[in-house]
C-alpha cells in the first residue's frame, strides 16, 4: 500500500497553530488505545491504533495516517489505515474508511482525538470481520492514488 498523497500546500498559520495545540494536548492526555508516532512532519501524523479489549480487534495493532489540508480545521483531514487495514465492513482493503465525520459530517470543532475515538468506536461495535461488499470494485476505482475525499460516500448503516 502506498502512503503517497498528492502534493499538499503548506499549512496556513491557523492550521499550524491548531495542530501544535492538538499535539500538545495529545502528549498530555492521549485518547485511550492510541499512540502518536513522533515525526518531524506536522502535516502528516502516523497513529498506532490498539484494538479495544473485549472486541473482535482485541490485541491487534493498526496504523492510521492522518494528512491535514492547508485550511484545517475548516476542512477535514484525510484519514486512512496504512499497511494492513483491519477487516471491517466500513474499511476498504486500500485503507479508506467509510465514516461520515471524515467527510460530510465534519465539523471544525472536531479534533484528531475525537476522530480516533470515533474510529475505535466503529471498530469496537463490529459484529463480524469482513470487507465492505463492494470492496473490490471500490479499490479498483481508486487506483492511481485517488483520495477517499474524492469519493461520494453513501452513509446508510447506523449499526456499525
Amino acid at each position: 500500500m502506498s502512503t503517497s498523497t498528492p502534493p499538499q500546500k503548506t499549512l496556513s498559520r491557523i492550521a499550524a497553530n491548531r495542530l501544535q495545540k492538538e499535539l500538545s494536548e495529545w502528549q498530555i492526555n492521549p485518547p485511550a488505545g492510541f499512540k502518536h508516532k513522533v515525526t518531524d512532519n506536522l502535516q502528516r501524523w502516523i497513529i498506532e491504533v490498539h484494538g479495544a479489549p473485549g472486541t473482535l480487534y482485541s490485541g491487534e495493532l493498526y496504523q492510521l495516517q492522518v494528512d491535514f489540508p492547508e485550511n484545517y480545521p475548516m476542512e477535514a483531514p484525510q484519514v486512512i489505515f496504512i499497511q494492513s487495514p483491519p477487516l471491517h465492513p466500513h474499511i476498504y482493503s486500500n485503507g479508506h474508511i467509510c465514516l461520515d465525520i471524515l467527510y460530510d459530517s465534519w465539523s471544525p470543532a472536531m479534533t484528531v482525538s475525537s476522530i480516533c475515538i470515533s474510529i475505535l468506536s466503529m471498530l469496537s461495535s463490529a459484529t463480524q470481520k469482513a470487507r465492505p461488499p463492494d470492496n473490490d470494485r471500490y479499490v479498483r476505482n481508486c487506483r492511481n492514488g485517488r483520495s477517499p475525499k474524492e469519493t461520494r460516500w453513501w452513509f446508510h448503516d447506523d449499526k456499525v
